[in-house]
């Protein structure tokens, strides 16, 4: 595994230690880039350090949409004859 070094303001450390701050910025890019599209939900889930079923938990109790539709897909499929 690849590892990356982010420099942060120690003022966002004071409430947590650097492990659980860590595991919290892979959270929230697993998600953001879940969001967008960017990667797939197994992706995400490994990025976070979650399985499926976890990564899957964690999107319902933050009411975050699991599944992601392309609507000008969705259109396309449902106007085909």
């Amino acid at each position: 595994m690849a590892q990356v070094t982010v420099n942060v303001p120690e003022d966002f450390l004071e409430n947590s230690d650097p492990e659980r701050f860590a595991q919290q910025m892979r959270l929230a890019a697993a998600v953001y880039w879940y969001a967008h599209g960017d990667i797939s939900m197994g992706k995400a889930a490994q990025l976070a350090g979650l399985n499926r079923a976890e990564f899957l938990n964690f999107l319902s109790q933050e009411k975050i949409d699991v599944f992601q539709v392309d609507f000008d897909n969705l259109e396309q499929e449902l106007t085909r004859n």
